[in-house]
């Protein structure tokens, strides 16, 4: 996923709509053991799981939702390819088989992916799953009134980049074949030793083409999964999920799929949520959310209860708050100028800003810090905790800024704890010290999003972030730093408008691995190397903390995701 919404991600640039990326979250791995506040912790089948959330679930079509891994309430209709390990921490970060026998065979060269579907799969309308359904259902992802969805197979796939969906060209893809009806091989342009990790995604959801009612499909789609749609009010406003009684535990082992029912209601503030949650009074005391965290006032209040703080959950999701520089705008096309700043970061009081350290870990590189994205613990311009102001002067006066130097730092004005006022208040209090003078630029959130990933209008000091698509360095540095992804009329993510032939060199032989172990090695190396540049100053990492009723057993959170595993919960 992307920004901070994963949904709308590279639209949006803050994706996690993120339909997804925000699941919920509760214990994580460090207090995996998430039993209620009595009686017997093992889960069981039965009753009625509630969420409460803000965000609507909106577009639920799995052509045009934007998850990692498949999403959280998603998963629970819309089965893949592949899926995320639904296991706690860094276990949960792999990627393994879901309607698939295995996690895909690719040609020596990884251009070539071929998968062979599980025998015996069903709709829940009891017809048979076939790989033709899924090759449907990628085709339908690119009709533009279905847009939405990652928009890596327009890229990926031989002959895609001005396909237009199956409602305007009924030939489909010839990049993808099917030559019976439990196998499906993918023909990509280049190689994609990730590719596995890209069968996530929702978009390689099987779909019956006789069941297709185009954008209206959304209101009941066919479940492939342990629940079926019975209700969709106001565009995901309130969601009810019940059994499908063709899916088969048998069939799939990553989704335990306790509840009967699951009853999903959006459009509530976030203070309600949470105090719904912390009272659990009648169907409250089932309930999670897969959208809202914690603040920092009510952290500090559940903490103090022994009783609350049992039932608060740590996640982590690789995400990285960020100062992007724009090299192309003075005096930021001075690489000392850039080190000067990253030396003056005082990241105490940053982190302090974002809510304090039970939400946020100081970050040095730009990958998270967690095996599976290839971290590779590095500080390039070693600060300490409150910031290196006398190494900065030095640097400025090396850059012919002996007296300092005024610049203007543009943030939003959303309060969202990320690139928000509070951030850059910390940012200029720090670097004051430095002797750099920071104005700061407050823009509302749609302003500030089309100014800094537009390279026309483009600042050359922002508060930015980035979210994974899956958790590997590739979604992560290749948007960002990658110089043929460089947009120009377009939404623009490469901030630092770097285009260097060796990083984009690196970046294709990594591409063209298969064994994800050595791709995450090659993945941080290249982080250490992008970070000599200075292009960015790495913040903080968010740590999500959220609260469950206290009826709620089995809360499993991965690295993946970093929020609580919907298709593991249980609530009695």
């Amino acid at each position: 996923m992307r920004q901070p919404s994963l949904t709308a991600r590279r639209v949006a640039a803050v994706s996690v709509s993120l339909v997804l990326a925000a699941g919920a979250a509760a214990c994580g791995p460090e207090d995996n053991d998430a039993k209620s506040s009595g009686g017997d912790s093992t889960p069981h089948k039965g009753g009625t799981l509630t969420v409460l959330n803000s965000n609507p679930q909106q577009d639920f079509d799995p052509a045009r939702l934007y998850t990692s891994g498949g999403g959280n309430v998603p998963s629970l209709v819309f089965r893949t390819l592949t899926t995320r390990n639904r296991e706690n921490g860094a276990a949960g970060a792999k990627v393994v088989p879901d309607l698939a026998t295995d996690t895909g065979r690719p040609s020596k060269d990884a251009t070539v992916w071929t998968y062979t579907l599980r025998k015996g799969l069903k709709y829940e309308d009891g017809t048979a799953i076939t790989s033709a359904d899924i090759k449907y259902g990628i085709e339908r992802s690119f009709a533009p009134e279905l847009s939405g969805g990652a928009p890596y197979l327009r890229d990926w796939l031989v002959g895609a980049a001005d396909y237009q969906g199956p409602y305007k060209d009924k030939k489909g893809l010839a990049a993808i074949e099917t030559p019976d009806d439990r196998t499906i091989v993918f023909h990509l342009n280049k190689p994609e030793g990730e590719f596995p990790y890209l069968a996530t995604q929702t978009q390689f959801t099987p779909v019956p083409k006789a069941k297709d009612t185009g954008t209206k499909y959304e209101e009941h789609p066919v479940s492939s999964g342990p629940y079926k749609v019975v209700t969709n009010e106001n565009d995901g406003e309130h969601l009810v999920l019940e059994r499908n009684k063709y899916w088969s535990t048998a069939l799939d082992p990553e989704r335990k799929a306790y509840p009967d029912r699951i009853d999903v209601k959006s459009g509530l503030d976030s203070s309600v949520i949470n105090q719904r949650l912390s009272a659990s009074q009648g169907a409250d005391a089932a309930a999670v959310t897969t959208d809202t965290n914690l603040g920092p006032a009510e952290l500090a209040k559940v903490t103090g209860d022994k009783e609350l703080a049992s039932r608060v959950g740590t996640g982590h999701f690789g995400y990285t708050n960020y100062i992007a520089f724009n090299p192309t705008v003075k005096p930021f096309d001075d690489v000392k100028v850039r080190q000067a700043i990253s030396y003056a970061i005082d990241r105490s009081s940053v982190v302090n800003a974002a809510g304090g350290s039970a939400l946020a870990e100081s970050a040095t590189t730009f990958l998270p810090n967690q095996k599976s994205f290839g971290y590779e613990p590095y500080d390039l311009f070693p600060a300490g905790a409150t910031g290196n102001a006398a190494k900065a002067r030095e640097l400025l006066k090396e850059a012919g800024h002996p007296n300092g130097l005024t610049v203007t730092l543009t943030h939003s004005n959303a309060k969202d704890f990320e690139t928000s006022p509070e951030i850059a208040t910390a940012i200029q209090d720090a670097l004051k010290k430095a002797g750099i003078t920071v104005k700061l630029q407050g823009l509302e959130e749609n302003d500030y999003s089309d100014t800094v990933h537009s390279v026309k209008t483009e600042p050359g000091f922002f508060l930015a972030h980035w979210g994974a698509d899956w958790p590997s360095g590739g979604p992560f540095l290749a948007p960002i730093f990658d110089g043929r992804q460089i947009v120009k009329d377009g939404a623009n993510f490469n901030t630092g408008l770097l285009n260097d032939e060796s990083v984009n060199d690196e970046i294709d032989a990594i591409n063209k691995l298969t064994d994800l172990d050595a791709v995450a090695k090659r993945w941080g190396a290249l982080d250490k190397k992008i970070g000599e540049q200075a292009l960015t100053v790495p913040l903080f990492h968010p740590v999500y903390k959220r609260l469950v009723g206290k009826d709620i057993k089995n809360v499993v959170i991965s690295d993946w995701t970093g929020v609580l595993d919907i298709s593991q919960v249980a609530v009695k």
